[in-house]
Parts: C-alpha cells; sequence; structure tokens
C-alpha cells in the first residue's frame, strides 16, 4: 500500500506522496498518476506530487497533471507542496524546494502558505487569435507555466470549457498548448478569475501561475496596482504581490489558504 496526504489549495487538489527514499514502486508512472486523480474511481485530484531528496534545497518535488504529464510548475500545487514538507518536519517555516521550473521559496504561516514564483517571461501583449467565428485578444506570459490571457465582460456565465479547451490547443501555442485564462477587472486591487487547465483538461476551481498571469496581464494594461486580490471559482480569495524592474515583471508572490484533507493508504486496487 502507498501512504498518501490529500490537500487543496484553494479549491486545486492534490495527491502528495513523500518518496525521500525513492522506493516508491507502481509500474509506470504517468499510468499511475492517471488512474489514482480519476475521480470517483479512485482518490482524484487535479494532480500528483512526489517529494525527493534534493541536494540544493529542502526538498525536490515531482508534479504530475491529473493526464500523467509532467509540469513544470503549479503555484497552489507549491502552497500544498510547503504546507506539507512543514507539516512533516521536512522543512522549517521559510523554506525552498526544486522545481522543474527553478527553486521556488515558501513560507508557512499555519493553513496561509506564500510562495515566490519564479520570474515570469517577458508579456506578449494584444495577440488576436482566430477561434472559430470569434477574435479573442490574448496576453501571453510564462509564469512557471504558460498562460494566455482573456478579459471577458460575462465572466460568471463565459464558456470556459469550450472556448479554453479551443485555445489550449490552438495552432499559435502550438506543440506545447497554453493555459486558458479568463479575467474580469472587479477594481484596482482585485480581478476575478476563471482558468482552463492544461494537464486537467478542464476548468478548475483556482490556478495559481493563472493568477499570476491574469494579475499582470491586467497590470500591464495599467488596471491594478499591486497586491491584487484574485477571486477564483472556488470561492476563495488569494493575492498576488508583485513589482517591475527594467519593464520585467520580477518578485511575484502567491498568497492564500491551504487545506489538509485526509490521509491514508492506496490499495493497489485503486491504481492497477
Amino acid at each position: 500500500m502507498v501512504e498518501f496526504h490529500k490537500m487543496s489549495g484553494s479549491g486545486n487538489d492534490f495527491i502528495i506522496i513523500d518518496n525521500r527514499n525513492l522506493s516508491l514502486n507502481v509500474g509506470d508512472m504517468q499510468t499511475f498518476v492517471r488512474k489514482v486523480c480519476l475521480r470517483k474511481l479512485s482518490v482524484g485530484a487535479d494532480g500528483l506530487i512526489l517529494i525527493e531528496p534534493s541536494s540544493r534545497s529542502d526538498f525536490k518535488w515531482q508534479f504530475f497533471n491529473a493526464d500523467g504529464s509532467s509540469g513544470e510548475m503549479c503555484g497552489n500545487g507549491g502552497r500544498c507542496a510547503a504546507r506539507y514538507a512543514f507539516y512533516k518536519g521536512i522543512a522549517g517555516q521559510k523554506m525552498s524546494f526544486e522545481t522543474i521550473a527553478g527553486i521556488i521559496s515558501a513560507y508557512v504561516d499555519n493553513d496561509v502558505v506564500k510562495i515566490k514564483l519564479t520570474d515570469p517571461s517577458p508579456m506578449n501583449s494584444g495577440e488576436k487569435i482566430a477561434v472559430d467565428d470569434r477574435i479573442f485578444i490574448l496576453d501571453s506570459i510564462d509564469t512557471g507555466v504558460p498562460h494566455a490571457v482573456a478579459f471577458v465582460d460575462d465572466l460568471p456565465s463565459f464558456a470556459v470549457a469550450e472556448w479554453g479547451r479551443k485555445i489550449r490547443f490552438h495552432e499559435h501555442f502550438a506543440p506545447k498548448g497554453t493555459n486558458a485564462d479568463f479575467a474580469a477587472v472587479l477594481d484596482g486591487h482585485k480581478i476575478q478569475l476563471r482558468t482552463y487547465e492544461r494537464g486537467v483538461e478542464d476548468e478548475t476551481l483556482a490556478c495559481g501561475t493563472g493568477m499570476a498571469a491574469a494579475v499582470l496581464a491586467a497590470a500591464q494594461r495599467g488596471l491594478v496596482e499591486s497586491p491584487v486580490d484574485v477571486l477564483v471559482q472556488s470561492g476563495e480569495t488569494l493575492r498576488i504581490y508583485y513589482s517591475r524592474k527594467d519593464n520585467l515583471w520580477k518578485d511575484v508572490y502567491l498568497e492564500g489558504r491551504v487545506k489538509m484533507v485526509c490521509q491514508g493508504f492506496l490499495f493497489e486496487e485503486a491504481y492497477r
């Protein structure tokens, strides 16, 4: 049996497994991830995180999307990993961990976790993309993973799954594709966001790197100033901090609550 913890970062839920002794033996990892992340038939989650040893930081993670693909970075997954590491005594309140995207620093204060994301790529603003009979004006940026942000007027009723899937697989973003974010600015320090996530292949209740992308896109347009609260589909509000230097975005932080949901064991039937 495989011990696991289930955690939720503002609606993004993850299965976390301590693999610091590198003894996890579940066969093909992509198949394992797909099966245990399958809702109703197994534990169910937006992704799976392995905590492993690192010579550069407090720990290293392997992050997998629900479809079994490897992810460079995940903001809410990073917050869950940080709280897990503090809870298990792997790291102190202030820590760093190794990801494909780079070294991530984090601070844990009870159930609130603040992480510093890697510096974003330069933003491509105002890209006009034809999707069926509709033109989207997108702001593209990599905040650890690629995102394309569209500001829409009818966000609560917007068909995120339909349009998000088409943007995610659009030839403009081939071959890797992109995450698709749909945002509305509420005031100078608050936005609302819905995200279609690559790898989950559906709308999720929250997306940390998507929040950073949407806030920076709004800031690029002069619509918001740091810090910015982000209302997501789970009903929770998270906060993004940022600064700008030499026309580049720097010091991007994501802060919000993390829930420890449960601890248990995966029977072999959960993934065979």
